[in-house]
């Protein structure tokens, strides 16, 4: 909006020229973010805590230190994050961008889904909260929605075909299967997100670290200069999502603030599915599927765990890892909470490198 208003008058006044760059509205989303966090945080998290009389409920077969340790700790933390980010996004992006609005509904919607999810978590007391069915149901309805209008806006060419990392000037066109594939990975990606929110400042790294990654592959991809000479695919437009990923860091950093071990807020379902949904909806558009599942790697990792825990206690009776996520496996091996925190953010950051050495490795 700030873009919309501002930079019609640069030739008043000089300074307005500013606003045309995507690195300086970027920083500007960052700081945005993070200011409008500290703002929000501390009576958000009071609110919450006094409306949810108990917090988030804890599982009664994860590991016992859970329940001494976050019992009490309000949940929903992700609405802090979602104000931080719509507003930050809707002052320093170009509004009339249509990429910039399906970010945000992704993100928005699947925020929703996550709200009504902690809500009743809280309400009924039960971790259980939305059934499985009735959460994929509305997810894979706003990934339709969000589908169809991402390749009504992308060019021709490019609206139904899935680009190959290390292959240049490589696209498979999949025709009217493109749709189901983005509704995959934007489902995919969300509850794979929320399946790594278990521990303190376990999830919320590597959101921004994933956030951080794909504010540099839009700028690149929106760039046709920088497109052409690392022999990516030009996708007009998607640089302002930049700015979108730019606000998500900003917003995590202040929420990382209050989530740090020990957390004074969980993020819930609220953050978890909205942050994941709209990493997969930014990759979508920028034709970086493929690389999202390297560089979010660990969230992956995360979900495989526990599909192949599911998978093989249905089909012989006993399990692969001790529990499923994979994280909770860790904690019942024996390790101290902050180590698996802190070297599965060093896991992602590796599969971040590797991530976006691909885009100079064609």
């Amino acid at each position: 909006m700030l873009y919309n208003l501002l930079y019609p008058l640069h030739e008043q006044v000089q300074f307005f020229n500013l606003f045309k760059y995507l690195t300086f509205r970027s920083g500007g989303a960052v700081l945005t973010a993070l200011v409008i966090s500290f703002i929000i945080a501390p009576p958000m998290i009071r609110w919450l805590r006094k409306v949810q009389n108990g917090g988030q409920p804890i599982r009664d077969d994860g590991p016992q230190s859970h329940l001494l340790t976050k019992k009490g700790t309000p949940t929903m933390g992700g609405l802090m994050m979602l104000f931080s980010v719509a507003i930050s996004t809707l002052l320093w992006a170009d509004i009339t961008n249509a990429y910039v609005w399906i970010a945000l509904f992704v993100t928005l919607g699947y925020g929703a889904i996550g709200f009504t999810d902690d809500y009743l978590k809280v309400t009924k007391k039960n971790h259980k909260g939305l059934s499985g069915k009735k959460k994929l149901l509305f997810q894979f309805l706003i990934a339709l929605v969000a589908a169809i209008w991402i390749t009504k806006v992308t060019p021709d060419g490019l609206n139904h075909h899935l680009a190959l990392p290390f292959f240049k000037n490589v696209l498979l066109n999949l025709g009217v299967l493109y749709i189901p594939f983005v509704m995959f990975v934007l489902v995919g990606a969300s509850n794979a997100v929320n399946l790594t929110d278990g521990l303190d400042g376990l999830a919320i790294v590597p959101i921004m670290i994933a956030a951080a990654c794909f504010a540099l592959i839009t700028y690149l991809a929106g760039n046709l200069m920088f497109a052409n000479y690392l022999q990516i695919h030009f996708v007009p437009g998607t640089g302002e999502l930049s700015i979108f990923c730019a606000a998500m860091i900003g917003a995590g950093l202040g929420f990382l603030w209050y989530n740090a071990p020990p957390a004074m807020v969980f993020m819930g379902d609220t953050g978890s599915l909205a942050f994941g949904g709209s990493l997969g909806a930014v990759a979508v558009m920028a034709k970086h599927e493929i690389v999202l599942g390297i560089i979010g790697g660990l969230f992956v990792v995360e979900a495989m765990s526990v599909m192949i825990q599911v998978f093989w206690f249905k089909r012989t009776g006993k399990r692969v890892f001790r529990m499923a996520p994979i994280h909770h496996h860790f904690e019942k091996m024996g390790w101290q909470e902050s180590t698996i925190v802190v070297r599965f953010w060093i896991v992602a950051v590796i599969l971040a490198l590797i991530g976006l050495s691909t885009l100079k490795l064609r």
